[in-house]
Order: C-alpha cells, then structure tokens, then sequence
C-alpha cells in the first residue's frame, strides 16, 4: 500500500484512489471504538465544519451504515454504506454510495486497517473509485482530498480529548 508522506491524503500511484496514512498516539482499542461506536464517529467523521446524524450502523460483513452528513451552508450528504469486511480493531471495508443531497451518487470502496506501531496506532485509509475520472471527479466536486485529511485531524482531536 502506498503511504503518504506528512498524513497528508494522496492520489494514489494506480490512479483510481486516495490514499493516507496517520499515526495516532492512542491505544487501538480507544481508536477502533471511536469508529465503531456511533455516538463517537458523529463527533469526527466529515470535513471541519460538518456534522453527522446516523440513523443505522449494523457493524457487520453486509450490514449497513446509513448516515447524513449536514454541511456549513446547510447542505446534506447523505450516504449509505455497506460493510465489505469487519476484523474488529485491525481492518473493515465499506462500499459507499452518497453525494450532494439531490446530486449524482458517487461510489467507492473504502478499506481502512489498524496497526499498532510505535506505542500508537497507525491507520491506513484508501478510497478506490472505479475509474481515475471518477476519482478526479470526487477531489474537484467535494474535496475528498481535504475532506480526509480534516477527518484525520477531527479524530485526533477527539482521541487527545479521551486521553485527558
């Protein structure tokens, strides 16, 4: 898996994806509870400046996970995942469906993995879209780009938080 450098989100070397890597000074166990558990993930999933409601999150290989996320302007996202893959506190994958509330859908594949390292925990992030032009797409239309590297920065802040 390609790594970026400084956390900051990469396109990735194939040309379909965006990749990031961020390492965590939290036990895995807290940074995997703040994706697993509902009540944590609406206080850092999305860009600074957004919220989330979640109506469902059946974590589990084919559950789903249906969420809005509610722009700064007023704006709603909202998406419905299904669960690819869960291996609690090391990996999961999620096929996305979501957009501009009234927009075009976009799709992709999201594989997030968990590993200790260094007496933290890194986390590696990639979203795969069919094609680079959907990619491409997704960076200039909503910012994925940015957007992943805010929802590093809003998990850190809330993982610092429960440290205290």
């Amino acid at each position: 898996m390609h790594v970026a450098v400084d956390n900051m989100p990469e396109l990735a070397g194939d040309e379909k994806a965006i990749e990031s890597s961020r390492w965590f000074n939290a036990p895995r166990w807290m940074v995997w509870e703040a994706f697993a558990d509902p009540k944590q993930v609406v206080e850092w999933w999305g860009p600074h400046g957004f919220t989330a409601t979640i109506a469902e999150m059946d974590l589990h290989a084919g559950g789903k996970w249906r969420m809005v996320m509610h722009g700064p302007d007023g704006t709603d996202y909202p998406g419905e995942m299904t669960f690819l893959e869960i291996a609690p506190g090391e990996r999961a994958q999620l096929k996305m469906v979501g957009g501009k509330e009234g927009g075009h859908p976009v799709r992709f594949t999201i594989s997030i993995a968990w590993t200790e390292e260094n007496a933290g925990t890194r986390v590696d992030w990639r979203i795969e879209y069919a094609s680079r032009e959907q990619r491409d797409e997704n960076v200039r239309a909503y910012g994925a780009v940015q957007g992943l590297r805010d929802l590093f920065e809003r998990l850190g802040a809330l993982l610092e938080k429960k440290l205290q």
